[in-house]
């Protein structure tokens, strides 16, 4: 039998609004915090427990009376109770820091009763709250902690959107710098997660077509890049492909429960499709994609010699379209196929980038746990 997973999860500030004098004592003064049903709801779905441990200072004291706390705590408790959301535990402490007591955060006086107990996972457990004695009550008790609204000194920012994603959907992510005599890269992908694309590599039709692979590739996708293009293009755009090849084939991680193979023509169909077909106004793109971790590249070009019309679109040299692609392939372990006709070279290049974004967003969509290969691996 598996371990349990806790999630301990701050009172104030992080379930509902704090308010300007910290003390929630009207049904007035009570808000929740922003998805954070939604979110809890998920993390209850995927088998977490909760506990909520909380410091009010002073409760029970004349400034902040007991009654006055009671009744808004308990119709807080009973909004997450109908929505299935419901609390193994609420610990409070009512001292005030002053005192010193253990029993307050970030002291674990507390949850001693869990220190003692061997039958939940540290490491599949968590914390949540909104300040630094949340992340210091969090080491203390050797889990992580999710910092909301704030900044851990591992974690960044957190909302509880991403933290529901973060412990619900096991996320394919990769985080990679690419720094050479000529570029200096930085990629970050999550392929379980959906975001406008944050591209800046100095080329700005470029950028417009990187940031076409994050949208209809249907990940997060974070590139940022210093080349020298005071020399030419080449190495911005070869090594962004490398770089975010790399990205994307980590996040891959194993492969399994990947579709593998990106069809075009119906997404919604992806199992009968063999390829993506993309029409953009008289341009057409096809591409085949088979995240098999062979790289082989196959373009074909528009007619009579496979060239494009003109020899730039924007900042990018035509010429080095197939060679982005080409590259891409090379680290991401992909066998891709990509054809083009057209007459304008802006429509033929975007829909090359259009089109592998599509099957690229078939060819990693999860569609189990199995590994797609008989040869027991990719």
């Amino acid at each position: 039998m598996s371990a349990r997973k806790l999630l301990f999860v701050d009172r104030d500030g992080t379930l509902i609004v704090e308010p300007a004098d910290y003390q929630i004592d009207s049904y007035e003064k009570l808000a929740l915090v922003d998805n954070v049903i939604p979110a809890l709801s998920r993390i209850v779905a995927a088998g977490y427990e909760l506990v909520m441990i909380t410091n009010q200072d002073g409760l029970g004291t004349d400034s902040f009376p007991q009654h006055a706390f009671d009744g808004p705590h308990e119709l807080m408790l009973r909004i997450f109770a109908s929505q299935g959301i419901r609390f193994r535990e609420v610990l409070i402490d009512p001292s005030f820091a002053h005192e010193g007591r253990d029993t307050r955060k970030p002291g674990t006086g507390l949850v001693r009763h869990y220190l003692a107990d061997d039958g939940w996972s540290r490491a599949a457990s968590a914390m949540v709250g909104d300040r630094e004695t949340d992340v210091r009550f969090a080491a203390n008790l050797g889990i992580r902690c999710f910092r909301l609204g704030g900044a851990s000194s591992n974690q960044g920012e957190w909302d509880w959107n991403a933290i529901a994603h973060e412990l619900c959907d096991a996320p394919r992510r990769a985080s990679i710098e690419r720094n050479t005599k000529e570029t200096r890269i930085a990629v970050q992908v999550d392929l379980d997660r959906t975001a406008e694309p944050k591209v800046h590599t100095g080329l700005g039709f470029f950028d417009h077509m990187l940031e076409q692979i994050g949208k209809h590739g249907g990940f997060a996708l974070e590139l940022a890049c210093e080349g020298d293009t005071h020399i030419d293009e080449h190495h911005t755009i070869e090594d962004c492909a490398l770089a975010l090849g790399t990205a994307l084939r980590q996040a891959l991680g194993d492969k399994r429960g990947i579709g593998r193979y990106g069809a075009a023509a119906q997404v919604e169909n992806a199992a009968a499709a063999v390829d993506i077909t993309l029409p953009m106004d008289e341009t057409i793109a096809r591409a085949a994609l088979d995240l098999s971790g062979r790289a082989y590249f196959v373009f074909d070009g528009p007619p009579p010699n496979g060239t494009f019309p003109r020899d730039r679109v924007g900042d990018i040299p035509t010429e080095l379209v197939p060679h982005f692609f080409r590259s891409l392939c090379d680290t991401l372990g992909a066998n891709l196929h990509l054809a083009v006709r057209g007459d304008n070279a802006h429509h033929m290049v975007e829909a090359c980038f259009k089109s592998v974004a599509r099957a690229l967003r078939v060819a990693l969509r999860r569609e189990g746990s199995e590994l797609p290969s008989t040869k027991g691996a990719l």
